[in-house]
């Protein structure tokens, strides 16, 4: 479904009826069947498929919702030891999802409150899976203010997850402290942890993935390789891999396009092609229109700042207009 109609149907029948074939999760109190962990992480997973079409502002409270219920049933049921334990991996998947829509929509304290709590929840359910994940969402956050942090956290990720997590798990995790080596302006530790993450999707066989980690395919580690050479200054290397990836992905995905196409950008003014950067920039600013989410145009703004010194161009300056509009 196209984001606008899905938004239409949404804010008419509300989030959860967008999903009607969820079944309804079990009340807090009273005696809590092994079947719930199951049945509560399958509805996580489709609750997932929001953030495909919606931003954190859409999606932030009915995320937080869930994971509140959860905490409910942990303080007020009963249940075996091993249901609990599938309770608090659920828990720390839900805390996941609640602090990435929260940090879509610019809410970081509670971002990183979230985060710290599914932490916490993973390492008492003894998913370190889920515990590297948690610390790579972390990781993400701590970047902008603690480079260095941001690079030692995201290494913990991969440490805690291990050489025995899923494939698409230790791909994502690698993809992350790729990243943080990227902002760091660490080139060969950026190009050694691609390389990892590249040979742990290539491992990916039939075997089931968490559905947290199922989005992450080679387009999406594509995607991730041009972002980070464009971060470290390497416009020939970021713009040939960024073009073709996207040109693969989904406009359905207005958000994650949008911003992707901001390192396209950036790349793109790094090797002097004006134009070409303002024709990207142009797209993604049509993408990110009406999404939820305050990413896109934080990302956007200093392309559009440089993009100012070459207004006497007339696709620059037709485009600028249109950003001041918007």
């Amino acid at each position: 479904m196209h984001r606008r109609g899905f938004l239409k149907s949404t804010t008419s029948v509300g989030l959860a009826a967008a999903l009607p074939d969820i079944a309804h999760a079990p009340s807090a109190g009273g005696r809590i069947g092994s079947d719930v962990p199951r049945r509560l992480q399958q509805r996580t997973a489709r609750l997932r498929r929001l953030d495909d079409v919606l931003g954190g502002g859409d999606t932030y409270r009915t995320y937080l919702s869930e994971y509140h219920h959860t905490r409910g049933l942990l303080r007020d049921g009963s249940y075996t030891q091993d249901t609990g334990r599938g309770l608090l991996s659920v828990l720390a998947e839900q805390a996941q999802q609640a602090g990435w829509a929260a940090f879509d929509s610019g809410r970081h304290a509670e971002a990183r409150g979230l985060y710290e709590a599914s932490h916490k929840a993973a390492q008492q359910a003894e998913d370190a899976q889920l515990a590297g994940n948690a610390l790579a969402f972390l990781a993400y956050q701590q970047l902008p203010t603690d480079r260095q942090a941001g690079v030692q956290v995201a290494a913990r990720s991969c440490a805690t997850a291990g050489p025995h997590a899923a494939p698409g798990v230790r791909a994502l995790l690698y993809e992350r402290l790729a990243w943080a080596h990227a902002v760091a302006g660490q080139a060969d530790e950026t190009e050694h942890a691609l390389e990892a993450a590249h040979d742990a999707l290539a491992e990916a066989d039939d075997a089931p993935q968490p559905d947290w980690a199922s989005w992450v395919d080679s387009t999406e580690l594509q995607i991730m390789t041009g972002r980070c050479w464009t971060e470290l200054g390497r416009p020939l290397r970021a713009v040939p891999v960024l073009e073709t990836a996207l040109s693969q992905y989904d406009n359905r995905h207005a958000r994650d396009k949008s911003l992707y196409l901001s390192w396209l950008a950036r790349a793109y003014l790094q090797a002097g092609e004006v134009e070409q950067a303002a024709r990207v920039t142009d797209q993604a600013l049509d993408l990110s229109s009406g999404v939820a989410s305050v990413r896109p145009r934080e990302r956007l703004a200093p392309v559009l700042k440089r993009l100012a010194e070459h207004r006497s161009l007339p696709k620059v300056a037709a485009l600028l207009d249109k950003a001041r509009a918007a």
